[in-house]
């Protein structure tokens, strides 16, 4: 396999996983705790390194999990005793991702993980951290960790469809007909976590934050249907992907930054002609309705 597959590979995977996971959030109008669970998940890693002395997967996952957990928690705690939802998000993930960056002073030079890298991440140095087992490589840890993610997130998305649809759109009913829709939050919460430490090390912070929350909000622009929305939400995540490298490959620029700048444009593209939602099939709507008002008063 060649430099630029798995380059391109990684970023595919990161947007399918965090684009498939994101939607649910947006669906839920949760995506600010992307927002949050995404710097905060650093704690979990650092704190992982210093049980381990290591940044291997396992440990990171169960950190980042850890603390996505805790932090959708002290969110919801907050929200509950009479804080405004998104000033309780604000403390939390201040707090928490400030602790981490005063850990990170405490490790030094042992690794290389610092803001700047958790932040923007460096995906062009994916395919050289491979996964080595007697003598033989079997390609990048990052690709191997986001496929291993996207896989328990299909299977628990699979398994759990009807209970996480239901708990999306109606909660109140949710409770009622028995579905447990504290589990089915906190599950969403894990499967965010582990999609952000699985893209983290490679994308960075910001990359992760666009692909958990663009694509959602894009596809939610052009269709109603909640598998509809997964399915593309996916889609738009790997085709934000492969236009981002080609776009920084032609004006070589940072590779994650011209990523997250492509989902971007695609998502005003779907804000101004989704045949259903955009501002311009609205606008035409508006004014055939006032045409034919016109004509029915004359």
């Amino acid at each position: 396999m060649t430099y630029t597959f798995w380059i391109v590979l990684t970023g595919c995977l990161v947007g399918l996983t965090c684009g498939v996971t994101g939607s649910l959030l947006v669906l839920r109008k949760m995506s600010m705790i992307a927002d949050a669970i995404s710097h905060t998940v650093l704690l979990g890693i650092v704190g992982a390194f210093f049980i381990t002395q290591s940044l291997n997967g396992i440990p990171m996952l169960i950190g980042a999990a850890i603390v996505g957990l805790v932090t959708a928690f002290l969110v919801e705690a907050l929200d509950n005793s009479g804080v405004q939802s998104d000033a309780a998000i604000g403390v939390v993930f201040t707090t928490l991702f400030a602790l981490a960056v005063v850990f990170i002073s405490f490790i030094g030079d042992q690794v290389h993980l610092d803001t700047q890298h958790a932040l923007m991440g460096e995906i062009a140095f994916v395919p050289w951290d491979t996964v080595q087992i007697n003598g033989n490589d079997y390609g990048p840890k990052a690709v191997w960790m986001l496929g291993s993610v996207l896989v328990i997130n299909f299977i628990l998305i699979g398994l759990f469809y009807k209970q996480i649809k239901t708990s999306t759109f109606d909660p109140q009913f949710a409770t009622l007909i028995g579905v447990p829709v504290v589990f089915m939050h906190y599950l969403l919460m894990t499967m965010v976590s582990l999609s952000t430490v699985a893209s983290f090390d490679s994308v960075g912070a910001i990359l992760v934050v666009a692909m958990l929350i663009v694509p959602g909000a894009t596809a939610y622009l052009l269709t109603d249907r909640f598998l509809n929305i997964l399915i593309l939400s996916g889609v738009i995540g790997v085709v934000s992907a492969l236009l981002g490298y080609l776009g920084a490959v032609y004006w070589n620029v940072s590779i994650a930054g011209s990523m997250a700048t492509a989902v971007g444009i695609l998502f005003a593209l779907a804000f101004f002609f989704s045949p259903k939602h955009g501002i311009l099939f609205k606008t035409w709507h508006n004014r055939s309705k006032r045409k034919e008002t016109t004509i029915q008063n004359h």
